[in-house]
């Protein structure tokens, strides 16, 4: 039974961040390619904004999701975009990859990883809130207890 309500706490918390990401459009002023990342060479003319319903981003990402999932993440980022097959893929790799580490240590955690350099630390409250109420929700829906930690 326990894992059973640990499957619904994961669920939840990957089911908040989903909503809040999709209800968003990332910049696309900037292609996010991180120069510094030498072993994963932006590609000419491409962007490595958030795509997908975890706002994949950055040509790390990219590249390393392209490579776990077998698709060219570097020279076609656009994919992500447009096979929702894909677009899903992708944000179950960054969530088992980068977030499902940090479950137990709270929602806030998760908050931290998915987005915390631009979002935590008063830098966009609204936004945690916002990540918070989905939580909340999906949780009072699911009849679990959202746990301690909620912010980051």
């Amino acid at each position: 039974m326990i894992h059973f309500i640990l499957g619904l706490i994961y669920n939840t918390a990957f089911f908040a961040h989903v909503t809040h990401e999709t209800g968003k459009e990332d910049r696309r002023d900037n292609n996010y390619c991180d120069t510094s990342k030498q072993q994963y060479p932006c590609a000419p003319g491409k962007f490595y904004y958030g795509r997908g319903p975890l706002q994949l981003t950055g040509n790390q990402n990219y590249a390393e999701a392209g490579k776990a999932l077998q698709f060219e993440g570097l020279n076609s980022p656009e994919l992500v975009a447009q096979d929702p097959v894909l677009s899903f893929k992708t944000a179950l790799w960054f969530w088992m990859t980068n977030v499902h580490s940090v479950l137990s240590q709270g929602f806030g955690a998760t908050i931290q990883k998915i987005n915390g350099d631009l979002e935590c630390n008063n830098k966009e409250p609204e936004k945690v809130q916002n990540r918070i109420g989905f939580y909340t929700n999906y949780c009072q829906k699911f009849g679990v207890d959202p746990g301690q930690n909620l912010s980051c």
